[in-house]
């Protein structure tokens, strides 16, 4: 006879209470942080009950965020190396195309007060104010381009950003016709994604910087701060077309394309794709550019003809009369690429052309949520600024704070707690070298911060990266910055000349006076035509 089989469904019931007696004692079990990554509470009593984990998520000191010896960099070389490969040249390193144009002269302009978005996020200048100052005053009275270089990484890869900076500056200070895209390189697999430009390469086989040791020896030790190099095949081509994807891009009056020739060569320069001129380019280690002037520059061809051994293009710089912003992103990058550019060639490009500011954005790749401590990267800004007055000396160093950027946590997407951290480290950075800075998360959190940009379709789903949308949101506001200060310089400069004025009158009436006295005891009452005393 069979037994009766055993009924075991209450030990279901006990497995499961014991298992939310389990989750929730783990519930009570404080963040904890192993190998240097901060894990969150696992609490399943969100909905019920919150914990203060401040204190506990406190992290005395930083966790390894980057290698260091990709930051090692001897500033003493770099000066002596730029010193020896910058003397004259004994080749030609400008070539130039001029056709006859009549330009509009330029004119001293005159900032408007009027802002783009509700709250100013005001600039700190830890500067000795002459750059900012020089740099707002050229703003207003220079009778040439006034050029910007925005180091970035991936936040403004594709021009986004730095488009809607460069079609408010180029609006208010950039005279007639001013416009023109700035830097777009030679060859990119990211072409097709930046809209202010079109490219189309042929025949170029090109390298970015984060993956440089995947490129020919040779070509490592060229690269620019524009992250990009690309090595011609025979016949190798160009063109770029302007596009209206913001104001004033078609205005373009001026072109610039850079290369490096080691050898003798041949290129060709298309024009508006109807005039050619052939170029024969003696060999020499310079950096070489071919400078373009036309009334109207719509699109632009270059192509390599003969002498492509160790031949390098980088790219070419479209202006306006106005303000030029060239965009150098490169995604993944936390600065550190800077140090792996060849500081001769950055200096040489800076000297056909020099910049006015240098803008640096990073710091988005090195942020952890729970991590507070960011000495030493701060230290690493300081080379940075360092680095770039060596390669573009005379330019206004800018740093950005960081950006807004929100992570998952149990009740929904919050602030990275670790941006106060980081944007006091990038202030500390400002103050020692004697930078200017602007907190981009505060001008982002005064619009809603990145939770109300993602509400809003400006940023991506990642809570990290604002669109084409937000930048024109951020790029705003950082105009407003620039602007409130151009605003100061200009009152400053009206105030000056006031005063000249003021004192020019006073000094002609006691000069008048001075000579009146000093002619009445030489000359008779009828000399002078006044009556006896």
């Amino acid at each position: 006879m069979d037994s009766p089989e055993k009924d075991y469904t209450h030990r279901t019931w006990l497995a499961a209470a014991a298992l939310i007696a389990v989750l929730v004692a783990v519930s009570f079990i404080p963040p904890q942080s192993i190998g240097g990554i901060s894990l969150r509470r696992a609490n399943i009593l969100s909905d019920l009950m919150t914990f203060d984990d401040s204190a506990a998520e406190e992290v005395s000191e930083s966790p390894v965020l980057y290698d260091e010896e990709e930051f090692r960099i001897d500033l003493a070389e770099v000066a002596s190396r730029i010193e020896a490969d910058t003397t004259p040249r004994e080749v030609p390193t400008c070539y130039e195309w001029r056709l006859p144009a009549e330009f509009a002269p330029y004119e001293v302009r005159e900032p408007d007060s009027a802002r783009w978005v509700e709250t100013l996020t005001p600039i700190e200048d830890y500067s000795d104010s002459s750059l900012l100052r020089a740099f707002c005053d050229t703003l207003l009275t220079a009778r040439r381009p006034v050029r910007i270089a925005f180091l970035g990484d991936s936040f403004v890869e594709g021009d986004i950003l730095t488009a809607d900076l460069r079609e408010r500056l180029q609006a208010s200070f950039g005279g007639r016709p001013g416009g023109g895209t700035g830097f777009a390189p030679m060859a990119s697999p990211l072409t097709a994604f930046r809209r202010t430009v079109k490219t189309q390469a042929k025949g170029w086989t090109t390298y970015n910087i984060m993956q440089r040791k995947a490129a020919p020896e040779f070509l490592r030790e060229h690269f620019y701060v524009s992250g990009w190099v690309s090595q011609p095949a025979a016949g190798a081509s160009t063109r770029w077309e302007n596009t209206d994807y913001r104001k004033g891009l078609d205005g373009v009056t001026d072109a610039r394309i850079l290369f490096l020739s080691p050898h003798d060569s041949r290129v060709e320069v298309t024009l508006n794709d109807t005039l050619r001129r052939e170029f024969a380019v003696a060999g020499d280690a310079s950096v070489r550019q071919i400078a373009v002037t036309a009334p109207h520059i719509h699109s632009l061809g270059f192509r390599v003809l003969s002498g492509t051994d160790r031949f390098i293009g980088y790219g070419a710089i479209f202006e306006g009369r106005g303000v030029v912003v060239d965009n150098y992103s490169v995604r993944s990058n936390n600065g550190q690429a800077m140090f792996w550019t060849n500081p001769s060639v950055n200096a040489q490009i800076h000297s056909f052309a020099p910049y006015d500011l240098v803008i640096l954005q990073y710091g988005l790749n090195i942020m952890q949520a729970g991590v507070t401590n960011y000495r030493n990267y701060a230290q690493q800004i300081e080379k940075m600024v360092a680095y770039v007055r060596q390669c573009f000396p005379g330019a206004a160093v800018l740093i950005l704070g960081v950006s807004d950027r929100s992570v998952k946590t149990d009740t929904g997407f919050e602030p990275m707690d670790a941006i106060p951290y980081m944007l006091e480290s990038q202030r500390e950075a400002a103050r020692h070298t004697g930078a200017i800075f602007w907190p981009t998360s505060d001008a982002m959190r005064a619009q809603g911060g990145m939770a109300e940009f993602v509400r809003n379709g400006w940023a991506g789903k990642d809570y990290t990266h604002i669109n084409y949308a937000g930048g024109r949101r951020v790029a705003w506001a950082l105009f407003d910055a620039l602007n409130a200060e151009a605003c100061r310089a200009h009152a400053a400069r009206r105030a000056a000349e006031l005063r000249r004025a003021e004192a020019a009158e006073v000094m002609d009436s006691t000069q008048r006076a001075r000579i009146r006295r000093e002619l009445l005891p030489a000359a008779g009452p009828e000399t002078l035509n006044l009556p006896r005393p």
